[in-house]
């Protein structure tokens, strides 16, 4: 059966050797032991942190004698079949498969985020910068490399894990960030972010004789995927941008075009039938529902996760969920209702139900709108409180959005081990809309959803009647997405939203340097937001594109 927790990073490798495939209910057993004891665990994949087990969130899913994990976070998704796991002390190596390929990867569960020491992350801090300013030389014998340093700089938000630093040539000059190895893949991909308040920084505090003509960004070998596919859609006129891949070992640098964004074809999740899977478990439903104090059973969520599951939030925090399976070894169909999370995940039975009720009042009792902002149950999960009441109420970001079409944590880019789209909508013309959700103060808000709204643009531009020539009917609704809409040709509109006092100031200097191709809006919320939505400021871009068809790079 599947459970569900907060999750963390993760690191894979080929397996060298064959593996014998484990039951699945001993697998699921062996991994929810082990989050269970170390709440600080680390997924790490390829040698890099791929998910912080604090902020994660975790899956596994027993069906059709199949043990499936899923993680997710804000910043990445990843899916695999899990065939065996290996405990080796405080670490689990979990042998995997993606989907559609034979040979096993894997991923490795450690006991916390970072096994090195401070002194051993400085040393190799200190160990690249020596790497880079020998690199750099080497690669641009007609530059000056100048300062470069790691030094923390809150204020502009700079800080220790990128070596920041410029060439020069005379009064021409290019602003330089660079990130070692060794650090986490979502600190690798952020490198984006840190580059753009680099480059402004150098323009801005200068004394206005140099020119600035780009960006030079240093990633290592194979990790920059996902920078080149944000980097095609940056504005070309403001600047120059240039994206390198390092070999650690043989200091080799190659650069890397931002328009080569490799397997970008990122399969969509098909959506559910909601109907359908809501009559299935309407049995199901009426129980976990019969738990619910009367009077607030209006608050109650019923979100339809897959065809074979149904969850129960409250102000977006999952409390309750119906599971399709199988009985034992048998083919027999069964439907399983759960309370909780993670260890503490109980399946419902006549001899826990009045225990559960009693949770469940408590936890209705600590959530609501005027409850106590220092509770715990009332800050958890504050982004998706916020998704719930927009997926409830959309006309306060755009009276143009059509209520009728909204879906919630897209499960798009699976392949692609990508995060899950906030909410997904559409305006009433048909154009789509990207809209991502922060609670919370984040740095790199404006490129994840740059990142969501690359993809959802490429999936509506692959049509069945060819890619690019409007016509036909795209991905999205092929995966049963905006059933009988007719879909704009017109590339999705992007929405930023968070409350207005918890966007990070950075956050309008990486929006000046999107191409104009990307219409974007950012919206600040009343920090009331929990008692009624409204939107107190509103920036835009400028400038918007009049098709699919205009893309910048090729792309």
């Amino acid at each position: 059966m599947p459970f569900s927790r907060g999750a963390g990073a993760g690191l894979a490798g080929k397996a060298r050797k064959p593996v014998e495939e484990q039951p699945p209910e001993t697998i699921a057993a062996a991994m929810e032991q082990f989050l269970s004891r170390y709440p600080n665990a680390a997924v790490l994949e390829e040698g890099r942190i791929a998910f912080d087990m604090r902020a994660a969130k975790y899956r596994l899913a027993l069906e059709h004698g199949r043990c499936t994990l899923q993680i997710w976070s804000e910043e990445a998704n990843l899916v695999r079949r899990v065939i065996s796991v290996e405990a080796r002390g405080a670490v689990l190596r979990v042998h995997v498969l993606r989907f559609g390929q034979t040979r096993p990867q894997i991923l490795e569960l450690v006991a916390d985020r970072d096994r090195r020491t401070p002194s051993t992350r400085e040393a190799t801090r200190v160990k690249y910068l020596r790497v880079l300013d020998r690199v750099l030389t080497r690669a641009f014998p007609q530059w000056k490399v100048e300062g470069l340093r790691t030094a923390m700089d809150l204020e502009k938000s700079f800080g220790p894990a990128y070596a920041r630093g410029t060439l020069v040539q005379g009064q021409h000059a290019w602003a330089v960030v660079g990130v070692n190895p060794e650090e986490a893949q979502a600190t690798i991909d952020g490198i984006l972010t840190i580059g753009i308040l680099w480059l402004e920084h150098c323009r801005t505090s200068g004394d206005g004789r140099r020119v600035w003509q780009g960006l030079k960004l240093v990633v290592p070998r194979g990790s920059g995927v996902l920078t080149a596919a944000r980097m095609c859609w940056l504005n070309q006129r403001a600047a120059q941008w240039e994206l390198w891949e390092l070999d650690p070992q043989t200091e080799n640098l190659e650069q890397r075009e931002p328009a080569d964004t490799g397997n970008i074809t990122t399969r969509l999740i098909h959506a559910p039938d909601q109907f359908a899977v809501r009559e299935r478990f309407a049995m199901a439903e009426t129980r976990v529902l019969s738990l619910v104090p009367e009077q607030a059973r209006s608050q109650v969520e019923v979100i339809v996760s897959s065809g074979a599951e149904v969850a129960f939030l409250l102000h977006g925090l999952e409390f309750a969920r119906i599971r399709a399976g199988y009985a034992g070894n048998s083919f027999n169909a069964q439907e399983e209702i759960s309370f909780g999370a993670g260890a503490n995940e109980t399946v419902l039975s006549a001899d826990n139900e009045e225990a559960l009720r009693e949770l469940v009042a408590r936890l209705f009792e600590r959530r609501h709108v005027g409850g106590d902002k220092r509770d715990a149950l009332y800050r958890m999960q504050s982004e998706r409180w916020l998704e719930s009441v927009l997926r409830r109420d959309l006309e306060p970001l755009d009276a143009h959005l059509d209520p009728k079409h909204v879906y919630t944590q897209v499960p798009a880019f699976v392949a692609g081990d990508r995060g899950m789209l906030d909410l997904l909508g559409v305006l009433r013309d048909g154009r789509l809309a990207v809209i991502e959700l922060k609670a919370d103060e984040d740095l790199h808000l404006a490129l994840q959803g740059l990142d969501y709204w690359i993809r959802v643009r490429w999936h509506h531009l692959h049509s069945d009647a060819g890619v690019g020539n409007g016509y036909g009917t795209g991905e999205l609704q092929r995966a049963g997405y905006f059933n009988g809409l007719v879909l704009s040709q017109l590339p999705p509109k992007l929405y930023l939203v968070a409350p207005a006092l918890r966007v990070h100031p950075a956050t309008e200097v990486i929006l000046r340097y999107l191409s104009p191709a990307v219409d974007w809006e950012l919206i600040g919320l009343d920090e009331r937001w929990r008692q009624k939505l409204k939107a107190v400021w509103r920036k835009r871009s400028t400038d918007g594109p009049s098709s699919l068809a205009e893309a910048p790079n090729g792309f």
